[in-house]
């Protein structure tokens, strides 16, 4: 009866999580269809409306590093509840917020939440679940759970926005915050602290103002143009606070990340292609939600439910991609699902005018199959580390999706805008050459990640054996 308790008490400890998670991966894109309606409340300029969009991401990708730093320190359990805190009570205040600065200040906030909470979650699960078949079937939930939000996000921001009031796209997160609490505390075990030393403060430092900067960079580079001062500072100060955290952490006698971890070929060559793939699929749903409201007519609410059959496909692909992990091998799976994603985004871009929702259709749920089978990578690349270091292989795991899914919006854009401004005719003829020819290149780079992932977690043993700590395989380095 103890042992059946501890596992129901472990499985509603992973619901907690998941909701966690839910909360920080909505608030990626929620926003996004809601802001014409913020705009006209608010009375906001372009400037302001582009920062309540990206004020988000630049905290929460600049400061993910610190936050698996702090878990790995101070304990995963509290640096998720405390996480969860900041992320509820800014929503609360952006959603109440009278004016621009309100709300971008609490945009803001929620980036620090998020920062906290996502490295947290994840890492918990790797204490929660030490038998390696049920650790691989939480992730696998945990990441169906994530792929859930991140097309739900467009359809709530503009369901709320339509029907309600924008406000509640972001007051929507205080009872999901409350009940993640109380499911938490009721299920989430007392943690201890964490057996890393020292938070490594100019490790901190550094790599907050690298990520920053390049964040920044990569947001704004399209308005402000890429080569202007301020954009080629930004790059400037993100290449010089990379290498200063090199530097230090080398010299350190307590580093925040060991740098020999870089020479694991599965931890190297699985956060690649994480970053492959979220260049893939943060473009093809930016540039495709476009594409379908500027060229087919979809509302912003009928773009954003465009892509839920895509999400649902790959929510319940995720949950059964442990058993294809345990059959055939993490490389392999990984290959076929960077494969299929590959493939959907060059089917994809050979539609133009005239095409139906039903003609993308079949496309976007080869695209959900391949995106719900990558979730073991998620498993292979925090398991790469030791176990106290569950926190900062969270954190470069979101750091690489971060930052590569920016960078696929950014670079798409520029071969969209390069591609249409070389193309003659009209201008949607033009816009559709250039859209089209970008998620060709889309396609070529999420492809790159097939003979990596064969390479990278070649040695990577299905999970089928119960585990513990101290029988966690060595993986050799590259």
């Amino acid at each position: 009866m103890v042992v059946a308790a501890q596992t129901n008490r472990r499985w509603w400890a992973l619901v907690a999580v998941a909701l966690g998670t839910f909360m920080t991966y909505l608030d990626n894109n929620v926003v996004n269809v809601a802001l014409p309606s913020i705009q006209r409340d608010l009375q906001l300029s372009i400037e302001g409306l582009e920062w309540i969009a990206s004020s988000y991401i630049l905290v929460f990708a600049g400061l993910l590093l610190a936050g698996g730093r702090i878990a790995d320190v101070l304990g995963m359990r509290g640096v998720f509840f405390g996480g969860l805190a900041v992320f509820t009570v800014a929503s609360v205040v952006a959603g109440l917020a009278q004016n621009q600065e309100m709300l971008i200040g609490a945009r803001a906030v929620q980036g620090v939440g998020a920062a906290l909470l996502t490295p947290a979650s994840l890492a918990l699960l790797t204490q929660l679940f030490p038998n390696a078949r049920e650790r691989a079937t939480a992730i696998g939930i945990w990441g169906g759970v994530g792929a859930l939000a991140l097309a739900f996000g467009p359809l709530t921001g503009g369901w709320l926005s339509e029907h309600a009031s924008w406000g509640w796209i972001f007051l929507i997160n205080a009872p999901i915050g409350v009940a993640t609490a109380v499911v938490g505390l009721l299920s989430i075990p007392a943690g201890r602290r964490g057996t890393s030393r020292g938070l490594d403060l100019p490790g901190l430092a550094a790599s907050s103002l690298a990520l920053f900067a390049l964040t920044f960079a990569l947001i704004e580079g399209e308005s402000r143009g890429w080569t202007s001062g301020a954009i080629l500072a930004g790059f400037a100060v993100a290449a010089a606070g990379a290498l200063a955290f090199v530097v230090i952490e080398a010299r350190s006698a307590n580093p925040m990340m060991d740098l020999s971890f870089f020479r694991l070929r599965v931890f190297t060559g699985g956060l690649l292609a994480m970053g492959l793939w979220a260049f893939g699929v943060f473009g093809i749903y930016f540039y495709t939600a476009i594409y379908m409201q500027n060229v087919l007519g979809f509302s912003p609410t009928g773009a954003g439910a465009a892509f839920v059959p895509m999400a649902l496909v790959m929510a319940v692909m995720a949950t059964l991609a442990p058993r294809l992990e345990a059959r055939f091998g993490a490389a392999r799976t990984v290959a076929a699902a960077l494969a299929l994603m590959a493939v959907s985004v060059a089917g994809i871009s050979s539609f133009g005018e005239g095409t139906t929702y039903l003609d993308l259709l079949p496309w976007f749920l080869v695209y959900g199959v391949g995106g719900g089978m990558l979730v073991p990578l998620n498993n292979v690349v925090v398991g790469a580390l030791p176990a106290a270091r569950a926190g900062i292989a969270s954190g470069m795991l979101n750091v690489s999706r971060e930052v590569f899914g920016l960078l696929g919006i950014t670079i798409l854009g520029a071969v969209l805008t390069n591609r249409s401004n070389a193309a003659t005719g009209s201008e949607l003829h033009r816009y559709l050459e250039g859209y089209q020819f970008s998620l060709v290149v889309a396609a070529a780079l999420v492809a790159v990640g097939i003979p990596i992932a064969l390479w990278a977690l070649r040695s990577v043993e299905p999970a089928d054996e119960p585990t513990t700590a101290d029988e966690q395989q060595v993986l050799e380095p590259a």
